[in-house]
């Protein structure tokens, strides 16, 4: 029965699509959609429709139409209902509340007056709709609600933290600034990652980043025995005074660009960047602090100000050398974090200007909490090991 039903699923689909081509993709996706829902109904309840099974856990219980904004235009879909199990389709749950916070965002630029004709065109192609500002203020309130609570969720241990901030614009005091947007991210005992929180300020000045890290912190975050980030005085003023005596390795990806500035010469700039390699990329730390002493004595006199510069900064980018061998790769650098700031930035920028700190800080969410649950019931990250064979894995480095 199952099977027929398929093949006539198909059949409709290969007709449709032959016969109007692009112009049917949008009856095709319902049909899709329709037809996956209905399928992962029967795999909650553990039985097809009318099939008897000694694994069902619940009932079938008709349909409820429900209309869904898309790219392809207005979806009429049919939401599959249960009786005596919860159940609500992943298939329009997974990436709804990003796409919604976008919606939203730019059509709060059309409402409150901040647009031009390219954000009405935006809105048009984006939402294909208009939006009214009743639609959305009441949107709003709902998506807040949902994205406060992750915001605030209670928080574990987590073995290592990597913090980052990047920048949007937004308008504020009647002008436009450059908002600071502060991440979050870590591994927890389990090995897997999470996002652990988002704030949005309108600087990485001290007193926002220790605010920020003090409510991580009232959340539960506790056991952190690695902080990762780059060496932003507000920053290590606020993670110093929010987490003294945990270890804080400084960003090598970071480090390798700031030494450059130091650097007298445009070409010394290969020979440097190899020398810091090779202390960065040493076996364990004992060599790597040997080869440092090197390049301190190699650079006295050619180059004083990096000579100095590297005796005081690179020590910093080592302590990656006291965690397991098999963490280092990951540990070394905020790239996870920077290769995450750059999925915010495709999305932020179809807005370019957000009309305020709240709306930004929705988009933001939406697409971190997201991206927090795909790692969270993904893969292993990490394998973490005991506390003896992480021991030994150390001592082997």
């Amino acid at each position: 029965m199952a099977h027929i039903e398929e093949s006539t699923c198909l059949a409709e689909l290969f007709q449709l699509l032959s016969e109007h081509g692009f112009d049917g993709m949008a009856e095709a996706i319902e049909i899709l959609m329709n037809e996956a829902m209905k399928l992962e109904r029967s795999e909650v309840l553990g039985a097809r429709p009318h099939e008897r099974t000694e694994s069902r856990c619940g009932y079938a219980n008709g349909f409820k139409p429900k209309r869904v904004n898309s790219r392809l235009g207005r979806l009429n879909l049919q939401v599959p209902q249960t009786r005596d199990v919860e159940f609500y389709p992943a298939a329009l749950e997974r990436g709804e509340r990003s796409e919604r916070a976008l919606k939203i965002a730019v059509a709060e630029m059309y409402v409150q007056g901040v647009s031009t004709r390219k954000v009405q065109k935006i809105t048009a192609e984006l939402c294909g709709l208009d939006v009214s500002s009743m639609q959305v203020s009441r949107a709003a309130e709902l998506l807040d609600e949902e994205l406060t609570a992750w915001r605030e969720r209670a928080l574990g241990a987590v073995p290592y933290v990597i913090l980052d901030a990047r920048y949007e614009k937004v308008r504020h005091g009647g002008s436009v600034r450059d908002c600071a947007v502060l991440v979050a991210i870590g591994i927890l005992e389990d090995g897997k990652r999470s996002v652990l929180g988002t704030s949005v300020s309108l600087s990485e000045a001290e007193v926002h980043w220790r605010t920020f890290l003090d409510s991580l912190i009232e959340r539960g975050l506790h056991a952190v025995q690695l902080i990762v980030s780059d060496s932003h005085a507000g920053l290590k003023q606020a993670r110093r005074a929010c987490f003294p005596g945990v270890a804080w390795q400084r960003c090598q990806f970071h480090l390798m660009q700031n030494a450059l500035h130091y650097v007298p010469k445009v070409s010394m700039r290969t020979e440097v960047t190899e020398d810091l390699r090779s202390v960065l990329n040493a076996p364990d730390r004992h060599e790597a602090e040997r080869l440092l002493s090197q390049l301190v004595t190699k650079y006295e006199q050619s180059a004083p100000d990096l000579s100095a510069w590297m005796e005081a900064n690179i020590p910093e980018s080592l302590t990656v050398f006291d965690f397991p061998v098999s963490h280092r790769r990951r540990l070394r650098t905020t790239n996870m974090l920077e290769r995450l700031n750059q999925e915010i930035k495709r999305r932020t920028r179809v807005a370019t200007l957000f009309p305020n700190e709240a709306s930004l800080l929705r988009l933001v969410s939406a697409i971190l909490s997201e991206t927090s649950e795909d790692w969270e019931t993904g893969k292993t990250y990490l394998t973490m090991p005991t506390t003896a064979s992480a021991k030994r894995n150390t001592e082997k480095g």
